[in-house]
């Protein structure tokens, strides 16, 4: 299981995925323990192995202020959780036949919101006796929606009938304040909206997710629609679906969305000073990488996806196993900084970071698809992003003052976005297109991050249960199969603890 977006500072050894861990066998478990020190924010976790996220297994994860840290808003009166994404009707093991063979996924088969099919808005589009999820609301009230595409590959358009959603925060980082009528969620991507039941319930209202930047007549099929039931409300919702935005043909008016995302630099996260108290537009930039992606190809006769023409594959022992154990040949620290013209290959590459190093990453998409580009253990300031090829003279139009910070950001087909991270976090962290089936197909690569003068201060010990694999399977102990699951508070003024312990057994049909 993996957590994106909850940063994992100085412990990369629970980050779960496969450079980081090795695999939890069938029937056995893995206690995973980490704290969520100096985070706030919406998350969710899911299983990163073998394209089983498209099976289930994700859910939200909510970190709140301390109580003596105000938030930017009035209290909200409820947390509502809302998970959407793209949904097929074959199974996870299915959809990897389907890309080994070279075939894209294709359009899906619906699209769910909190597991749940689409109310039967249409009587041609939606058959009957499908469930469907509704979220009910009292009159007058504001209610903290927080909003995660957890789906595959599409991106989403969300929207709520009649009532205006007022954006507050993005995946741990509170954002100036602004009315949207509808926001583009892109795979991985969590947001957190304000919504205020101001409207006179006459009827219900339909909660709306549906694909972007594709035919929308062909995909109206798959729309996902919920209801939003006002406790006084007169009435089934009925007529057509609130619309979505127009731009389907102008990309550029569209990206002014994301460009419109600014950080609140006055408001307090975690601890009680201000986010814009990190002054990175005036930071020195220490080394740049350009990473390009490009569609699929075939290599050595399979389907492959690759960042500067390298599709990684994952070593068979992880890095800082590796490392700590003398395995040689594990991987290699040779990935580019920049795209070289050279034949694509598979390989073990990975980026050799350095700590405390302030690095700025363009990711070029020169895929024809939209996509999400995450980080694991970082939250990085997204600068810039446009149309075209990036060049050194784009760094005149950066955002060096209020840019949001963040975990997953998009890149457009044709375009590229620029992020800035401050290397502060040892240990080896996951770089990769949160699209699960380009993830799947090798894109994505690793950035070992290593203080050369480590004490124990800025990286923890492997933990007591870790999993051998490997080279080093001969030290792994026989574990026991177990079904806790518990959550631990220490002290609510500093820390909290979370421990879960993931029983593999309930993947054994999805493995």
């Amino acid at each position: 299981m993996t957590w994106p977006g909850i940063q994992m500072r100085r412990n990369s050894w629970q980050d779960g995925v496969l450079v980081t861990n090795c695999p939890i066998h069938p029937k056995k478990n893995f206690t995973y323990q980490f704290q969520v020190k100096d985070q706030i924010g919406s998350f969710f976790y899911f299983p990163s192995l073998n394209f089983q996220r498209a099976s289930g297994g994700f859910g939200p994860i909510i970190i709140n202020n301390r109580k003596v840290i105000a938030i930017p808003f009035a209290q909200p009166d409820g947390d509502i959780v809302i998970l959407i994404g793209d949904w097929y009707t074959q199974n996870h093991t299915a959809l990897r036949t389907t890309l080994d063979s070279g075939e894209e996924l294709g359009m899906p088969d619906g699209v769910l919101i909190n597991g749940k099919g689409p109310y039967r808005y249409n009587t041609t589009l939606v058959p009957d006796g499908i469930e469907y999820e509704t979220i009910n609301v009292d009159p007058g009230k504001t209610y903290h929606f927080r909003v995660h595409n957890v789906g595959i590959s599409t991106s989403l358009n969300f929207r709520i009938q009649g009532h205006n959603l007022l954006l507050a925060e993005t995946e741990g980082y509170y954002t100036t304040q602004q009315n949207f009528t509808s926001f583009d969620i892109h795979v991985g991507q969590s947001y957190s909206f304000l919504v205020t039941m101001d409207q006179n319930a006459t009827t219900d209202y339909y909660i709306v997710a549906s694909a972007r930047f594709v035919n929308e007549s062909v995909w109206e099929r798959v729309t996902g629609v919920a209801i939003l039931h006002y406790s006084n409300s007169k009435g089934p919702a009925t007529g057509p679906l609130p619309v979505p935005p127009n731009d389907i043909y102008n990309q550029w008016s569209a990206m002014n969305q994301p460009r419109a995302i600014r950080q609140n630099t006055t408001a307090s996260g975690a601890r009680p000073n201000p986010q814009g108290s990190f002054h990175y537009g005036s930071i020195n930039v220490t080394d740049t990488y350009v990473l390009r992606s490009l569609p699929p190809v075939r290599i050595d006769g399979k389907f492959r996806a690759t960042l500067n023409g390298i599709s990684f594959v994952n070593p068979d022992t992880p890095i800082r196993l590796a490392d700590l154990h003398n395995v040689k040949g594990a991987y290699k620290l040779d990935f580019p900084n920049k795209p070289l013209d050279r034949t694509p290959q598979m390989d073990r590459s990975v980026i050799n970071a350095t700590y405390k190093g302030f690095i700025e990453v363009i990711l070029q998409n020169n895929d024809t698809r939209m996509q999400s580009f995450h980080m694991d253990g970082y939250a990085f300031f997204v600068v810039g992003m446009d149309f075209g090829q990036w060049t050194e003279n784009s760094r005149n139009n950066y955002n060096k003052w209020d840019a949001i910070s963040r975990c997953t950001t998009e890149v457009y087909p044709g375009g590229w976005t620029a992020v800035l991270i401050s290397l502060d976090n040892v240990g080896v962290w996951n770089l990769r297109v949160e699209n699960l089936d380009r993830w799947y197909l090798g894109q994505e690569t690793y950035m070992r991050i290593i203080n050369p003068e480590e004490n124990g201060d800025t990286e923890m010990a492997p933990p007591e249960n870790v999993i051998y694999c490997g080279a080093l399977q001969s030290l792994q102990k026989e574990s026991q199969s177990s079904s806790a699951m518990t959550l631990l508070s220490g002290n609510s003024k500093l820390f909290l603890t979370l421990v879960v312990t993931i029983l593999a057994s309930i993947f054994t049909l999805i493995r």
